[in-house]
């Protein structure tokens, strides 16, 4: 892929002495290469090149879509000059999470954009809509597409925008203020002006923990429940933890179930269990449906939402992350641990033939004994799926579990540091062997050989939890990992390297990781991998895989983002050199409880990968440490690198949660904190 004018100016270079010149290439072709190019750079370098690049790389098809919120290179000064090349002609404007540039250039750039029709912005602390321009103002009249994330309670500029279709809204407010004082959401009922909904279409909105989310949130859904917008067909509302319904809430859904007939529906579980809130609702071609976290029986979901397995073949998006209960026909008196109704499962697979995206997670789904029947064996005729996230417990293969017990590894107390010795453990010494072993018996070697066209994946243990989490102190003890889930690792992961076209994956809470040696088939396989989370992989107590890990990273040279989070990892000069093989690499965030790391080997990394601008290191070492290696990157990168983030601190410190508010929240939510992210929001929700 492409990265700069400079590279293409190379590439032209190198291409001529070999007898080919790129600028002979149709245009058709060469506007499909600087697509991949960031616009920044189109307009500001590769255009001044020669006269036909000059020509191409002003096409409405390149400049019609700006975004900026992962152009990390570019500042001010860069989208000051864009907008006077291109401002006319842009119609979408990303800028949301562009925390390097600074806010006040949003109002200079919107009185510029005549054509916009679709934006994406933050509101900060400080905002204020009546100071606008009349300018900005009228550009903000004429957008029909707006994406707003929220850290302060305020309307932002959707009072401005009348002529909305599309409503995203992201509440991430704190509860205190910097200094420590309570905030309130009902500091925007001031605002004279309340949002124009009469056009809406979607409405979407995801809440950060915290009470005052809630209370700006239902603000925005009283000026909803007074008239809901007739062509309304996709109503999303994603909140953590207790989100009570109240009489206005509950007016809406009365309202909606009487007027609209909705394509995805997302609503916190508090309004939907124990209501009979979706036999009411009607659906015309739902392509997206989110009960995560829901008590939802596989009984009722059959029943109320695919109308009885009857066709859904619009259904390309399902999110049962969760779902204890969503594979048994009910769930008074099941345990979360009992075996899984295939018959349920099948009729999912039949009716909804079409997904492409679907989330199983933290549930314990248990196959039966029962042959042809196996989860992974139903799943397998999912041939559409893009995008797949399930529970360790649910890929064993129980003929094999039964015929022997788990090796002696699982069997050891997942205890911290403490290593105790039982016996001699014996595994394949290879990859090869591995394979072989399970290649003709594993129900889960044969799903991952039919999803050929899978791009995500992720295997999360049931009972994992991150040791960060967001608003509280990091989390000391794990629980331990399913029984079910005991004989899974390494064989499991070689089956994963038959993904090719694998863009993420996600490990967590596998057991039986001894040596790693899987994942080093993955990096030779999976060549388009850009994104890579391990947590919490084998043994507690050891670090049983780094020397896999690092062969695999020799060849991962499209990764992106890394995660790592493993109790006693050891962040030193041959990880480092190893990491530095991922010559795209941006993102870097590890996670480990009295976990090590070696100063010079970081800085050395910083140097060589030059691509790399977040950082965020949380272990062991002193807080004297961490804050001399934070300051040393800055100093040394932050000049070249507008957009670099570097966070490194003690991961049980008390202050941890302070350090994690000044965290931007693009990174905070994309990879420094865990979680799955498969069906988490409708597909194409934002362009």
């Amino acid at each position: 892929m492409l990265r700069s004018g400079e590279e293409i100016v190379s590439r032209e270079s190198e291409e001529e002495s070999n007898g080919i010149n790129l600028m002979e290439f149709s245009d058709e072709i060469l506007l499909h290469i600087l697509s991949y190019v960031p616009c920044t750079d189109l307009v500001l370098n590769v255009r001044r090149t020669c006269r036909k690049l000059a020509t191409l790389c002003l096409d409405k098809s390149l400049t019609h879509t700006v975004l900026l919120q992962k152009d990390y290179k570019v500042n001010k000064d860069k989208v000051k000059q864009l907008m006077r090349d291109i401002g006319k002609e842009i119609y979408q404007l990303n800028m949301a999470g562009c925390y390097w540039l600074p806010s006040s250039t949003i109002d200079h750039m919107l009185s510029t954009l005549q054509h916009l029709r679709s934006l994406a912005i933050d509101v900060n602390p400080g905002f204020d809509a009546s100071q606008l321009s009349s300018e900005c103002k009228a550009t903000l009249s004429r957008v029909s597409e707006l994406k707003q994330t929220l850290y302060t309670p305020s309307y932002g500029v959707v009072p401005c925008c009348t002529s909305l279709e599309k409503l995203l809204l992201y509440f991430e407010i704190l509860d205190r203020s910097r200094e420590g004082f309570m905030l309130s959401g009902q500091l925007m009922v001031g605002e004279s002006n309340v949002p124009h909904y009469q056009n809406l279409r979607i409405f979407y909105a995801r809440l950060a923990p915290g009470y005052v989310n809630q209370e700006v949130v239902r603000l925005y859904l009283a000026v909803l429940s007074d008239r809901t917008p007739e062509n309304l067909h996709a109503f999303l509302i994603s909140a953590p933890g207790s989100f009570a319904e109240t009489g206005a809430t509950k007016n809406l859904l009365d309202s909606m179930a009487r007027n609209v007939r909705l394509d995805a529906l997302q609503l916190p579980k508090a309004w939907i269990n124990g209501s009979g809130l979706l036999q009411h609702l009607k659906f015309k071609n739902p392509f997206y449906f989110s009960f995560s976290r829901c008590t939802l029986s596989g009984g009722h979901l059959i029943q109320r939402v695919i109308n009885g397995g009857k066709d859904l073949k619009s259904l390309t998006s399902l999110n049962l992350s969760g779902c204890v209960h969503c594979l048994a026909p009910e769930s008074l008196f099941r345990k979360a641990e009992d075996d899984i109704d295939s018959n349920i499962l099948e009729s999912l697979v039949v009716s909804c033939c079409n997904l492409r995206h679907l989330n199983l997670s933290a549930a314990h789904h248990h196959s039966s004994e029962s042959i042809g029947n196996h989860l992974c064996q139903l799943l397998s005729r999912l041939k559409h799926l893009l995008s797949l996230a399930l529970p360790v417990c649910s890929i064993t293969d129980v003929a094999a579990n039964m015929e022997k017990p788990p090796v002696a590894s699982t069997l050891v107390p997942q205890t911290l540091g403490r290593k105790v010795r039982i016996g001699i453990q014996t595994y394949p010494r290879n990859l090869a062997d591995q394979a072989n072993q399970k290649i003709e018996s594993s129900v889960f070697w044969a799903l991952m050989g039919s999803l050929r066209f899978l791009e995500t994946l992720e295997i999360i243990g049931s009972s994992f939890s991150s040791a960060m989490p967001r608003n509280e102190p990091a989390i000391r003890n794990s629980l331990p990992p399913c029984v079910r889930a005991q004989s899974v690792g390494d064989s499991e992961v070689a089956a994963i390297s038959q993904l090719t076209y694998l863009q993420s994956l996600t490990l967590a809470q596998l057991p039986n990781i001894l040596t790693g040696s899987g994942l080093i088939n993955i990096g030779l396989q999976c060549q388009h991998l850009r994104t890579l989370s391990l947590a919490n992989l084998g043994m507690m107590g050891k670090m049983v895989y780094m020397s896999a890990l690092m062969d695999m990273l020799k060849h991962c040279k499209c990764l992106r983002d890394l995660r790592l989070e493993q109790p006693y990892f050891c962040a030193g000069a041959q990880f480092f050199q190893a990491l530095s093989h991922c010559s795209s690499l941006q993102r870097l965030c590890i996670v480990s409880r009295s976990g090590t790391l070696q100063s010079d080997a970081v800085m050395s990394f910083m140097a060589n990968c030059l691509e790399v601008i977040m950082c965020h290191m949380f272990m062991g070492e002193s807080l004297t440490v961490c804050k001399n290696l934070q300051q040393s990157i800055v100093r040394s990168f932050q000049a070249d690198r507008p957009a670099l983030n570097v966070v490194i601190f003690p991961l049980l410190h008390e202050d941890l949660t302070e350090v994690i508010r000044d965290v931007p929240m693009r990174h905070l939510d994309e990879i420094t904190l865990f979680k799955s992210r498969v069906a988490e929001e409708p597909p194409n929700l934002w362009w």
